[in-house]
């Protein structure tokens, strides 16, 4: 039982392609390629070239001369194609479609998606042999994506489904998030400092102030190079204003 679906080129035309569609696919971690009568012939040196580090998605690739051939083993199947179609079949948008996907092998099926020639796509024939429709949205006055591309945006989908998604993290560069005691430190550093400044004035607003600043400190993500380095600005700058006297 395969646990990724098949992805599977219908009579691409450029070797270039298949190379890059290769590539997008390792990039996302789908290695199952099926290539069905591609245009140059097989094995193609231009999609090798292309495929840098994914040479190996080539080598294990499955050719055959007609689409239901590579299809046999396949329970469920999706066909990409950005066009509208006369047939009656449900579309699913990329995410929708690889959530679909991850259900139905998880639960023992085998699924491929269809990716068409460069030229213009797949067939009617081709997709009437397909479960479901997968549609990009796209820009209407231009829907046409490249082979490579719209692997990428279904690989990239699939990951969405199966893999651990860091949807946002902070690169710390060698330093860690300040205590809530260094950043008190810090507050009443800068406000000694002001305070022997006469910064608090009027009298009245003093208060205020104090709590503004307060707030803005605590109200900051600072890490503690962050706060070495207000430190020492304000060391520098007394430093400098004793000196000018």
């Amino acid at each position: 039982m395969s646990n990724i679906p098949f992805f599977v080129l219908v009579r691409p035309q450029m070797g270039e392609n298949i190379g890059a569609a290769a590539r997008a696919m390792y990039n996302f971690g789908l290695d199952r390629m099926r290539i069905v009568a591609p245009r140059d012939g097989w094995p193609n040196p231009s999609a090798v070239a292309m495929a840098s580090g994914a040479g190996r998605l080539l080598d294990d690739a499955q050719l055959t001369d007609d689409l239901a051939g590579s299809l046999s083993d396949c329970t469920f199947v999706f066909a990409t194609t950005a066009r509208a179609r006369d047939l009656t079949k449900p579309v699913y948008s990329p995410e929708a479609a690889m959530k679909l996907a991850a259900e139905k092998i998880d639960a023992g099926g085998r699924v491929a998606v269809l990716f068409g020639p460069e030229r213009a796509g797949l067939e009617n024939d081709d997709i009437a042999q397909a479960n479901a429709i997968i549609s990009v949205p796209v820009n209407p006055n231009f829907a046409s994506l490249n082979l490579a591309q719209c692997v990428l945006l279904v690989g990239y989908e699939w990951m969405r489904q199966r893999g651990e998604i860091e949807h946002e993290t902070v690169e710390m560069a060698g330093t860690d998030w300040a205590s809530g005691q260094e950043v008190e430190h810090l507050a009443r550093h800068y406000e000694d400092r002001l305070e022997a400044a006469n910064f608090f004035y009027p009298e009245h607003k003093a208060r205020s102030m104090k709590t503004n600043l307060r707030n803005m400190w605590s109200r900051m993500p600072m890490t503690r190079a962050d706060i070495q380095m207000f430190h020492g600005m304000l060391r520098q700058m007394v430093r400098w204003k004793e000196r000018g006297d």
